[in-house]
């Protein structure tokens, strides 16, 4: 406070007037105009959802509205316009952000995001849904590429280091939100009703009788729901027990639903068939066929893998003629092709064989002092 006292004091003395820390009641009315008359658009700011318009068309709308063109008219021009949307940015009535264009990497990788989450849940979908899942994705297909066609730039919102108004496209994010008439109506009425309450004692005996009659028959009527789901949880169990979980018969099925008042008790009933021929029975034996089929050709890719490893141990080596023909056709090329596909071939043979070892003919190997 003395801080605040001491840069007053200076303003006064240098011969500054002292602005107000508050909006005056004429910025709070032009405030509510602007709010009422400016088209907003809504976005995300800092994660929260906010309004905000540009200032050309305030300036605008401002030069046609009473305070511009009235008797004593606060403001005639565009630059005093844009003065007096300065001051209430000053008296944080709104603050200015700057606009920063979406990249496209950003807009691919949420669109990845969404797609993977709709594949996960028409994973576990019946097939039906999942026809109706595609045909989803197809029409959203379709609607991107309109967008994409359209070429609207996205944008998003960040707070601006210079908080000055200009007469400019730029965006100013409203932080003025005025209390709607009806909360005041609903806080007098809470209040009151607190302490019509706490004086209940001092009532009249026919009004303190009916509120009386009107709590037990409140009881009464939260005991009746609490009957009914026990009772249509116990004709559930008998009738799926005595046929076998074939019949499925719900009572109210409604009830215990995130519904209205009204659409909780109704329809009065829900009847569905699940034995043999039924549409849960056939998706069933497709699943499981599914499941064999697999099965199946997993158990028929096992022998045939297990046939090629023995007949890569078991192929004969080459003849020695032929390796003879092969070395001289080798030795017309180049020495450093010579020696790359000498290499080649001595990983081919470890890697076949599984064993560190060379293939050497029989010529090449030198004679055993023992046999001799």
């Amino acid at each position: 406070m003395a801080d605040k006292r001491k840069t007053k004091k200076r303003k006064e003395e240098f011969g500054e007037p002292a602005e107000s820390e508050k909006p005056t009641s004429e910025e709070y009315s032009v405030a509510k105009w602007l709010k009422a008359n400016v088209p907003t658009k809504k976005t995300k700011f800092l994660n929260h959802h906010v309004e905000y318009f540009t200032g050309t068309k305030a300036v605008d709308a401002l030069l046609t509205s009473k305070w511009a063109t009235g008797k004593s008219p606060i403001f005639t021009t565009r630059h005093e316009v844009t003065d007096y949307l300065h001051q209430m940015l000053l008296h944080k009535l709104f603050h200015r952000a700057k606009k920063v264009p979406v990249s496209e990497q950003e807009l691919k990788g949420k669109s990845k995001k969404k797609d993977a989450e709709k594949t996960s849940k028409s994973g576990d979908e019946k097939d039906g849904e999942k026809s109706q899942a595609s045909a989803c994705e197809g029409k959203d297909k379709d609607s991107k590429d309109k967008e994409k066609e359209k070429k609207k730039r996205k944008i998003r919102l960040e707070m601006h280091l210079e908080q000055v108004f200009l007469d400019t496209a730029d965006a100013y994010v409203w932080i003025y939100d005025p209390m709607p008439w009806y909360y005041w109506v609903c806080g007098a009425l809470v209040v009151f009703g607190t302490i019509g309450v706490c004086m209940f004692p001092l009532w009249p005996a026919t009004v303190r009788k009916g509120v009386y009659y009107l709590s037990i028959a409140a009881a009464g009527f939260l005991v009746m729901i609490i009957a009914l789901a026990v009772l249509r949880v116990v004709v559930f169990c008998l009738v799926w027990i005595l046929t076998l979980s074939r019949h499925h018969l719900w009572l109210l099925p409604n009830l215990t639903e995130d519904v209205g008042f009204f659409a909780s008790f109704w329809p009065l009933y829900k009847y569905e068939y699940r034995g043999p021929g039924s549409e849960s029975d056939k998706a069933s034996k497709n699943k499981k066929k599914r499941k064999k089929d697999k099965q199946s050709d997993d158990e028929a890719e096992k022998p045939l893998l297990a046939k090629a490893e023995p007949e890569a141990q078991a192929r004969p080596d080459p003849a020695p003629e032929e390796k003879g023909e092969k070395e001289e056709g080798e030795s017309k090329e180049d020495a450093p092709a010579q020696d790359k596909s000498e290499s080649e071939s001595e990983n081919s043979q470890r890697s076949s064989t599984d064993r560190d070892f060379e293939m050497v003919d029989p010529a090449d190997l030198e004679p055993d002092p023992n046999n001799t």
